[in-house]
């Protein structure tokens, strides 16, 4: 490897499995030093098992420690960037890659069920940002990045189509993946003047989420036969370029792999306007839908919108 990111500490967490272990052996393989946070919890985040950690660090080498707490609150998540700062002294790549899973259709859920996702996928990316965004400001101000100033700082969510395109059943996990979008696009504002950089990463690969799809159509047994081919290497190479030297000028963007297809999504921006008469909500409607519903987002599902062969 090149040593791209020599000199770099960072923390991955869910990263003792899939797309999450694949991440932190990139960078790792690349000299930086990685911190595995992992709880080892089922899919559905029950039955926590730290081993799950401690594997895979062991497997990445001596450059790799195990942290095997869940990060869903916000002392953990301080606890866990002291662990970084403690064992490889500061903290300059955090990847939010952990979620759990719970469906339902919106009619049928357990409203714990959607306390547990966002919590767990949301909240808790926003309490390791809290944590890592504070050390990695007072490193900068302290030469961190030596006299060029620091640079180091990247933070990197990892987020879905399902909260870009919606899925059936899924409204926790869609909703707290869109959140983590949104929790992007401000945490690139508010930390740009420090030069740390977020970004946010829709990843197309084999996970335990695509192990257990049960298809209920022809459509969606071909969606999951694609998707089981797609390695999660070329997750981690996305993941390792945006924490590179030259992805510094890289902020506020949202990014899909699929294979070594590398999309650039847009951002929900007007498409077109329309005035309000006065003559009341009756006649708005009706313009709506004679003036704008030929730009109206129809209802397809991320899985009906990627059901293509990838470039592998």
């Amino acid at each position: 490897m090149t040593e791209l990111l020599e000199g770099r500490v960072a923390i991955v967490t869910g990263a003792g499995r899939g797309i999450g272990r694949a991440i932190a052996t990139a960078l790792a393989a690349e000299g930086a030093r990685v911190i595995v946070a992992d709880n080892g919890a089922s899919i559905g985040g029950e039955d926590g098992d730290p081993s799950v950690a401690r594997e895979a660090a062991a497997a990445i080498g001596k450059n790799a420690v195990a942290f095997g707490d869940s990060v869903a609150s916000p002392g953990v998540a301080r606890s866990l960037v002291e662990t970084a700062v403690k064992n490889f002294g500061g903290i300059d790549i955090l990847v939010n890659n952990a979620a759990i899973l719970r469906d339902a259709f919106v009619f049928r859920a357990d409203p714990r069920d959607w306390d547990a996702v966002i919590h767990n996928n949301l909240s808790a990316a926003f309490y390791l940002i809290n944590a890592a965004s504070a050390v990695m400001r007072e490193q900068g101000k302290a030469g961190r990045g030596g006299s060029a100033g620091y640079d180091w700082g990247r933070i990197v969510n990892i987020v879905s189509s399902a909260g870009l395109y919606g899925n059936l059943g899924q409204a926790a996990y869609a909703s707290a993946k869109a959140g983590l979008f949104g929790l992007t696009r401000v945490t690139a504002m508010d930390l740009a003047r420090a030069q740390i950089t977020a970004n946010a990463v829709a990843p197309f690969a084999r996970t335990r989420v695509t192990d257990i799809i049960q298809p209920a159509n022809e459509a969606q047994k071909t969606y999951k036969e694609r998707a089981l081919k797609i390695g999660a290497e070329h997750v981690a190479k996305l993941v390792t370029a945006l924490s590179s030297p030259a992805g510094k000028s890289i902020t506020g963007q949202l990014l899909g792999v699929r294979g070594r297809e590398v999309f650039l999504f847009g951002q929900p921006r007007p498409v077109a306007k329309i005035e309000a008469q006065p003559d009341g909500a009756g006649r708005l409607a009706q313009d709506i839908q004679a003036r704008l519903a030929d730009k109206f987002t129809d209802l397809t599902t991320d899985l009906e919108a990627f059901n293509t062969e990838p470039v592998l």
